[in-house]
């Protein structure tokens, strides 16, 4: 029998953003961060990078779109029951630096709360959720940390029972709106004892919306040199615009102008990496650059799916001993040991249109017992990120080689 600790009320599991187009008259000021978000938003910007290159790196001809916030908190939740080099090496693998856990925590729960109701013109929403097996003892102070900082939802389910996995998929569902329907694959293998889950849902209208009559048929050259064809988007007036010899970049801002669209176009004879590396060493520096300025875009419109284990990409960045059976401290979690990741999965979603962006992740984390032109053409591949201006927050990051007819 499925005995659940917690009612399920998934429409209320997660903090959320109006996403009443019309909103306020002005937005409501933003309060300052204090020095321990400050630093959790640095190292969510130098994990976003790291996190992207190394990725890219294993699947460098390929679409790729990631949400690093998701990553992160889901990682973040997982860290409260980790001890040791285990806990050291999450935390540097989550580049937190000389943070302790309890600064951690307390920058994630203001990050939430700042966030989701940082610009009432965008829905911004973030649920997490722990999914233990019926019968497997979890420390309660874990419990109560992640319930505290996170708001996280928990529950306990007789993983046996193939319902389970519908329960913990319909978490996601409706978390994500319907656009990552599923995160857990039947059956649940014997040996998992717990699933720390984050879900990240984004819905904002362009500031200044892109006139649909003027969107045409047109062509866009993948990677592979193969010519697509794609309804290309056009919009003429005044855009955040860089230019150097490596990229040029525009940057779309949604509602209040408290969130953007960064749009990456790597110089005819640069690669996609080479814009990414100058991107992770001068991010901050390119943003201080954008002038605003009169000209054309023409932007593809694109939807994309996207889903990667993380097991190998996380270990290649510091943390491997984290899924190591034999070294894996998890003792915060059961105080018996013998706990590790057995995998961490992440799916994404993406849709780009005239009216503006919706996207969506889930990533869950798997714990098993041992045993200047006056035109920017994007008609070639590029990289776009998805940030939060006050903050600094990158919410996602992809890059696209190819785009379906």
């Amino acid at each position: 029998m499925i005995r659940i600790l917690s009612v399920l009320l998934a429409v209320m599991m997660f903090a959320a953003c109006s996403d009443d187009s019309t909103g306020p008259e002005q937005p409501t000021p933003l309060r300052s961060l204090t020095e321990a978000e400050s630093s959790i938003a640095r190292s969510n910007t130098d994990f976003a990078f790291t996190l992207f290159r190394t990725t890219a790196q294993t699947q460098p001809d390929d679409n790729i779109f990631l949400s690093p916030l998701s990553v992160s908190m889901a990682l973040g939740m997982t860290m409260n029951g980790a001890a040791g080099d285990t806990r050291a090496a999450m935390q540097q693998t989550l580049m937190f630096n000389a943070l302790t856990q309890q600064e951690i925590n307390e920058a994630y729960r203001g990050l939430i709360d700042l966030l989701t109701h940082t610009d009432p013109r965008v829905a911004l929403r973030i649920g997490n959720s722990i999914w233990g097996r019926e019968g497997f003892p979890i420390r309660q102070d874990f419990i109560d940390t992640n319930r505290h900082y996170f708001n996280a939802e928990v529950a306990s389910l007789d993983f046996d029972d193939p319902q389970s996995v519908d329960i913990i998929n319909d978490w996601v569902s409706e978390s994500t709106q319907g656009r990552i329907p599923t995160i857990i694959d039947p059956p649940i293998p014997p040996e998992v004892m717990l699933y720390l889950i984050n879900a990240v849902y984004f819905k904002g209208t362009w500031t200044t919306q892109f006139d649909p009559s003027r969107t045409r048929d047109d062509t866009f050259s993948a990677l592979s040199g193969a010519k697509q064809s794609v309804r290309m988007m056009n919009r003429e007036g005044r855009m955040r615009y860089h230019a150097d010899a490596v990229m040029e970049v525009v940057d779309l801002p949604y509602g209040w102008d408290r969130y953007s669209m960064t749009v990456v176009l790597p110089r005819q004879g640069y690669t996609l990496a080479q814009a990414a590396e100058a991107l992770s060493s001068g991010w901050t520096g390119i943003l201080e650059k954008l002038v605003t300025t009169e000209m054309t875009l023409q932007l593809p419109r694109f939807t994309l799916e996207y889903e990667v284990a993380l097991k190998d990409i996380l270990s290649a960045m510091g943390m491997g001993i984290a899924f190591d059976p034999g070294r894996a401290d998890f003792t915060g979690i059961n105080s018996g040991g013998d706990l590790y990741i057995t995998r961490v999965k992440h799916k994404t979603f993406v849709e780009v249109n005239e009216e503006g962006t919706e996207a969506a992740a889930a990533t869950s984390v798997e714990v098993g017992l041992t045993s200047v032109p006056s035109v920017m053409r994007v008609d070639r591949p590029f990289l776009f990120l998805i940030h939060e201006r006050h903050s600094g927050a990158i919410l996602f990051i992809g890059q696209v080689t190819e785009l379906a007819s």
